[in-house]
């Protein structure tokens, strides 16, 4: 900029150089009139003049009412449009692989008669292909017989005008209602996040002293969570009460009826689990194996007290008579996360909103209110407990990134600001230069709230960027305006005078920067990620540029005259009337 844009002026302008023109009188033009017009009425009224600043404050107040409204939702990161979607279904514990998969394939019926579902596959027993969900979720591990995955797969994108999420919701209430009708424990429409990897949109966290008291707190939340209007898709990653049949041999009385240890270890594991006995040649390449095993709906200790096995002299001899049978309940896993023990309450979004800041928020009072052994409820937002000497709901998901990610984010922007303000000190050497020059950092959010209400937007993380980066921004038009009226002053030009001039001169380089920003952020509009970092950008350049044109000349012209110092109405009109 200090090297090419100079010589290229004076190599392609050279011939307009050296034609000496009368400089041009800018109190003859309409937009000094018009500009003047305005300013005028402020220049010379106390009232008018802090009247302008209260406008200002309270249309910086109305913005932030709309995301303290919920008019404008604040999320991390918005939804984007993927081409596929997840069913993850938990059948109670116990169930056969069989049953689990009859109930799969009910809600796979649903799935085949959408329209935009290309094609999609049924997991049952076993996870899902690895996949973004797969990983930060934990999806990977899923292989039990209770548990079942339905990928689906999507048209593309470019053939279709429904997004994914909009799909994925409408989806939900039918797989539900077909899953819970079944016996389902738990099932969700799981889309793939565009971050970040948490285990789920929202997770609440029980750590308590005793693991029975934190399993019960840990069911209640979940309660909650199913009455909730703002959360949908909710789990419990804790199991049901199962029993366990082991089976004890009798060593004597097995040795008394012709039989050993193998045998019975064998019967059992293929009656129960099955065993592969020879396979069908289909082709040269495929073969399908010859798997025996009792019929699921046989599988009980009744069947067990039944069976006869066959000892070396050919007698059939009972079960029963050397084996004893014991029903134990199945100890429910235990989670631990950073060394804490802990039981994880899950769920999705639901409602207008659709951002899981709202739904904590919805669901927080009552949580904390519920009746424990070690009396109310502690909560967490950012850290485990230190002891658990009591209860503690740490809110952990997408809440505990968005905290995160908007903390670091502000802290940043403070630092950006000190030294933006050192820098601005050392160069004017004024204390209150720097304050004027910065005011109009704030008033960026009178564009970009209202901007992202229009585009029916989130305020996400790209949002914010978008407001840090704007400061630069602003400020490079303050000290425009504030450098050339400065300037003027100390040509002998009066204040009010100098003020103006610079809003009138200054004027197009400000509008041509805004409009350059405006049209280079456009193309980010359209992306499902970032278009909140152009919204900010577009609207919050619109909003801020409009009112720093009248805001710092005012402000820069109050602090340069004091009282009686102040020329009156009549002189500033006289003066600037041209």
């Amino acid at each position: 900029a200090f090297i090419i844009t100079p010589w290229a002026s004076y190599i392609l302008l050279r011939d307009q150089f050296t034609k000496r023109e009368a400089e041009k009188d800018h109190k003859t033009g309409a937009y000094w009139r018009f500009y003047s017009s305005i300013m005028a009425p402020m220049l010379a009224s106390n009232v008018k003049r802090y009247a302008f600043y209260f406008l200002n404050v309270l249309l910086l107040m109305l913005s932030i009412g709309l995301l303290i409204s919920k008019a404008v939702v604040v999320k991390m990161l918005p939804y984007d449009n993927k081409s596929e979607v997840q069913v993850v279904l938990d059948m109670p514990e116990g169930t056969s692989l069989e049953r689990t998969l009859e109930v799969a394939k009910d809600i796979a019926n649903i799935i085949s008669k959408q329209s935009l579902v290309s094609n999609y596959q049924i997991y049952v027993g076993t996870s899902s292909p690895f996949n973004f969900n797969g990983l930060v979720r934990h999806y990977y591990l899923r292989n039990s017989s209770n548990l079942a995955d339905i990928q689906i797969n999507l048209i593309h994108k470019d053939k279709r005008e429904e997004q994914s999420h909009d799909f994925a919701k409408k989806l939900r209430p039918l797989v539900r209602e077909v899953a819970f009708k079944s016996g389902a424990k738990y099932v969700a429409v799981v889309e793939v996040p565009p971050g970040p990897p948490v285990l789920s949109p929202v997770v609440a966290e029980v750590y308590a002293p005793e693991l029975k008291t934190q399993e019960s707190v840990a069911r209640e939340v979940l309660k909650i969570f199913k009455n909730s209007k703002s959360v949908t898709d909710e789990g419990i990653y804790l199991e049901d009460q199962t029993d366990l049949i082991s089976v004890i041999i009798n060593q004597e009385k097995l040795l008394k009826a012709g039989l050993n240890k193998e045998e019975v270890v064998i019967t059992l594991q293929s009656l129960f689990g099955g065993k592969q006995i020879g396979i069908i040649q289909n082709t040269d390449t495929e073969h399908t194996p010859i798997v025996i095993k009792m019929d699921e709906k046989l599988k009980s200790i009744e069947a067990l007290n039944s069976l006869k096995l066959i000892s070396q002299s050919g007698n059939l001899v009972p079960l029963s008579e050397v084996v004893e049978l014991r029903k134990e309940p199945v100890p429910s896993t235990i989670y631990h996360k950073n060394l804490r023990r802990v039981n994880y309450v899950i769920g999705d979004v639901a409602g207008r909103e659709e951002a899981p800041f709202y739904a904590v928020l919805d669901v927080r009072d009552e949580i904390k209110n519920l009746q424990t052994p070690f009396g109310k409820i502690k909560e967490l937002w950012l850290s485990q407990p230190v002891v658990e000497d009591g209860i503690y709901i740490k809110w952990d998901g997408e809440m505990h990134i968005t905290l995160e990610v908007f903390r670091d984010l502000g802290l940043a922007f403070a630092i950006a600001l000190f030294v933006m303000y050192v820098l601005i000190l050392g160069w004017f050497k004024d204390f209150k230069v720097p304050g004027i020059i910065m005011a109009p950092i704030p008033l960026t959010l009178v564009g970009i709230v209202p901007g992202h209400l229009i585009m029916g937007a989130f305020f996400t993380a790209t949002s914010m960027i978008g407001f840090i980066a704007l400061a630069g921004i602003i400020v490079r038009n303050s000290i425009l305006l504030v450098d050339f009226a400065q300037h003027r002053i100390q040509q002998g030009v009066a204040p009010h005078v100098a003020v103006v001039e610079s809003g009138v001169i200054r004027t197009r380089p400000i509008v041509l920067t805004a409009v350059a920003i405006i049209v280079g952020a456009f193309v980010l509009v359209f992306d499902p990620i970032f278009n909140g970092l152009a919204i900010s950008i577009i609207f919050g350049t619109i909003g801020s540029t409009i009112l720093t044109l009248f805001l710092i000349p005012l402000m820069y012209y109050a602090s340069k005259t004091k009282g009686n110092n102040r020329p009156s109405k009549e002189q500033i009109t006289k003066d600037l009337s041209g």
